[in-house]
């Protein structure tokens, strides 16, 4: 599963974005990999290992909520499955 969020621009500088990523791992877990920065420019990478399918799904989710609620908008969504 993979979204993308951005955050409006305020004045000339470049828009922000996060990007969430859930992957399963070669040994049965899941890893939540958080990538976030300015449109263009530098990024941080910060990956998060869970044991199980739904511990990760919820904390995508929570991830997830913290930025809608700082003003990011998903603008892209792929994955068959959502967090419930």
């Amino acid at each position: 599963m993979r979204l993308l969020m951005q955050q409006r621009p305020e004045g000339d500088e470049a828009p922000r974005f996060v990007q969430l990523m859930l992957q399963p791992d070669l040994l049965g877990g899941w890893t939540l990999v958080r990538e976030s920065g300015h449109i263009g420019g530098r990024s941080q990478v910060r990956r998060e290992q869970f044991l199980d399918r739904d511990a990760a799904f919820a904390a995508l989710a929570k991830a997830r909520d913290l930025q809608l609620g700082k003003g990011f908008q998903v603008v892209f969504s792929e994955g068959s499955q959502g967090p419930r």
